[in-house]
């Protein structure tokens, strides 16, 4: 072998161990900064998940751990979906859980709360895409237009009312931008029809009967601004 071909190989090793090292040197360091970081990020999105909980189904409703009462169920779109327990004492008294809608910018995550005998007891967007300034209306932040959710249920409005007023429903659209409404009107619907459909998997076949409610869902709702 000529010396030009030895050092080509010499220096071929060289580069191949000396990648070889940085990798695993990267590698060391991302698995090093998540398990650093790992908690942390945990406890922040248990903290957000805790505050979305406790908009739609305020802490004088139930007595029990929301995060740390879950039941898993099949969701619309046969994924399994994390179901929230509400409860007074060993009663399951409302349920609370995300629905996803289609909007005009992509999808619309929300989380919905319902009692034990359907009935809304508050909805909120969690997140979206849709237009500022017209889409985002569907914040609670940005207009309270979300709140009209409380206090509906399967029955009030009829089914055929669930919808814009648009499309010849009950709930208000907004200027320029309808689609975003229809959508998380439907998604509320859809929530509650998996209610309806699920309800001994979310409530628990052995659940004892729920005590009187506490307060109305309008009351509910206005406790949880």
């Amino acid at each position: 072998m000529s010396t030009s071909a030895a050092k080509h190989l010499d220096a071929l090793w060289y580069q191949t161990v000396s990648l070889g090292t940085v990798t695993l040197l990267a590698g060391a360091a991302l698995a090093l900064a998540h398990t650093a970081t790992g908690p942390a990020i945990a406890a922040a999105e248990a903290r957000d998940v805790a505050a979305s909980l406790a908009q739609v189904l305020p802490e004088n409703f139930h007595d029990n751990d929301l995060l740390a009462d879950t039941v898993s169920i099949a969701g619309p779109d046969g994924r399994p979906l994390t179901v929230h327990r509400a409860r007074q004492g060993e009663a399951v008294v409302a349920v609370i859980y995300q629905m996803t809608g289609k909007g005009y910018a992509g999808p619309i995550r929300l989380v919905m709360g319902v009692d034990r005998s359907g009935t809304v007891t508050g909805v909120r967007v969690t997140g979206h895409g849709e237009t500022p300034g017209l889409g985002d209306k569907i914040e609670v932040a940005r207009h309270p237009w979300v709140l009209a959710f409380a206090g509906k249920s399967l029955e009030e409005p009829l089914p055929a009312r669930w919808a814009v007023k648009k499309d010849g429903g009950e709930f208000d659209q907004f200027a320029g931008a309808t689609i975003t409404p229809r959508a998380v009107v439907a998604a509320v619907r859809q929530g509650l029809e998996l209610y309806a459909t699920q309800r001994s998997a979310m409530l628990g076949d052995d659940a004892p009967a729920a005590p009187a409610r506490a307060a109305s869902a309008a009351t509910t709702e206005e406790a949880a601004q």
